[in-house]
């Protein structure tokens, strides 16, 4: 997929960004690709593959309700968080990401790229102080019991929870809370309205 392509991908499935985004997104890649030959960011190890993340990262863009903070649990090599802050430029984002080749990576981007609604701490989330955030996300870093712990001490029962699942998110849903599964071709997003 070139930048065309995932824009062309991305409209037919009703996600409209600005150009600023897709030349992010190509900066973006071509320092992620350079940086994973030495540093072992992400499996993704081609345009094609950076390409899916990407359009799974920002997919949700399409269905989030407005929200001014989001903390991205886990970030890694920048999927979904900073995705998201490059197409959510009035949100303020904070990427947790404990390993520090990867916050180091994220922190060039936010660099590099001039994104000022980007906050990278290089903490393991449960040494985060606590903060209540608008949105929490996360993508493939535990199951949905051990995100929600996780996730306590930064929500609130207004806070909408994004966890992006596979399949097997049908056994994963808390009984107790509200809750929207949305579909696409490779992925499941459960959205979550918290409660404390």
């Amino acid at each position: 997929m070139s930048y065309l392509n995932l824009k062309q991908s991305l409209e037919k499935d009703g996600v409209i960004l600005n150009d600023e985004f897709y030349e992010n997104i190509q900066k973006y890649k071509s320092h992620l690709l350079k940086w994973n030959k030495t540093h072992n960011l992400t499996g993704a190890r081609d345009e094609k593959t950076l390409d899916e993340f990407i359009f799974d990262a920002v997919y949700p863009v399409k269905f989030l309700p407005k929200c001014n903070t989001l903390l991205d649990i886990g970030t890694g090599a920048g999927f979904p968080g900073l995705i998201l802050a490059m197409a959510l430029k009035n949100t303020k984002v904070t990427l947790a990401e404990p390993l520090t080749k990867r916050a180091s990576f994220l922190q060039f981007i936010k660099a590099d790229l001039g994104l000022e609604n980007v906050k990278v701490v290089k903490k393991r989330v449960e040494d985060i102080d606590a903060e209540i955030f608008d949105m929490v996300t996360s993508r493939a870093v535990t199951d949905t019991q051990m995100l929600l712990k996780l996730s306590e001490n930064f929500r609130d029962e207004h806070t909408q929870i994004l966890f992006y699942k596979g399949e097997n998110v049908y056994n994963e849903i808390p009984e107790d809370m509200q809750h929207e599964v949305i579909q696409t071709n490779n992925r499941h997003y459960l959205l979550l309205k918290a409660k404390i």
